[in-house]
């Protein structure tokens, strides 16, 4: 055998060996996509599903995740996969909802926050309560004592806002970087946050250091991350810190 060949047969098994040890780049697709179909509000409700298929979906609990603003992009809630991959492969079953459809208004950049954007969460808290339903009707194994409701700015507005409205329903509640709405003032759900570097949220919206306390809330500001590299397009370390806090606040009791 030639140096070449041999060189060439050494470079396609390490690359083999390599692809078979999955990194946090490699991220898997979901399992599954559906369109729920809301007939009271006339809405349809695009959602990813990511879960670990050996698991057959006993007692598994739930992450429901709801992405930042893309302007009406149809697959925005896939831009989370490195994170709701990783998730499930931790044995949680993931919903991912598709919050914004390509006919609907754009979500106005003037005016006070909690004014104009109001309709958007609204919209967006019924699409989770919706969701969580037609979840404990199309998968009656799951675990729904252990609910997670999760999102990013936007998506994380209208989950505190769910969570507001809706705290028996929910275990925890885990944002990146939501700016806008106010964290309710609650020790049930257990309430998380991840915060950028570069974003400041708006008054009132998170807690004094003595609330915190008082809540048993945590709020941890990742001083590498901006407010745009918490999808997918942050850097492999970004995105392992991220997956690396969410699981610890999964875990904790």
């Amino acid at each position: 055998m030639n140096k070449l060949v041999f060189f060439s047969l050494f470079q396609f098994l390490f690359s083999c060996k390599t692809n078979r040890n999955s990194t946090i780049e490699d991220v898997s697709q979901p399992n599954k996509t559906v369109e729920y179909f809301d007939a009271s509000r006339d809405r349809k409700i695009p959602v990813a599903f990511y879960y670990k298929e050996s698991l057959a979906f006993k007692k598994m609990p739930v992450v429901i995740f709801s992405h930042g603003y893309g302007r009406n992009n149809p697959d925005s809630n896939l831009d989370y996969n490195y994170l709701l991959s990783n998730l499930a492969e931790k044995g949680y079953f993931v919903a991912s909802i598709q919050h914004e459809l390509p006919t609907d208004d754009l979500v106005p950049l003037e005016g006070k926050p909690l004014v104009v954007r109001r309709p958007n969460w609204d919209r967006g808290a019924e699409n989770i309560l919706f969701v969580l339903n037609q979840l404990k009707r199309d998968f009656t194994k799951l675990n729904y004592q252990k609910v997670t409701i999760a999102g990013h700015s936007n998506g994380g507005d209208m989950s505190v806002l769910f969570v507001a409205l809706h705290p028996d329903l929910v275990w925890k509640l885990i944002t990146l970087d939501q700016r806008r709405y106010p964290f309710p003032h609650l020790s049930k759900p257990k309430m998380y946050s991840l915060r950028s570097s570069d974003q400041p949220a708006d008054a009132g919206v998170l807690p004094t250091l003595e609330q915190q306390k008082k809540l048993g809330m945590t709020i941890i500001k990742l001083p590498n991350t901006i407010h745009n590299d918490m999808d997918k397009s942050g850097t492999t370390e970004q995105k392992k810190e991220i997956l690396t806090y969410f699981l610890k606040f999964l875990n904790e009791n």
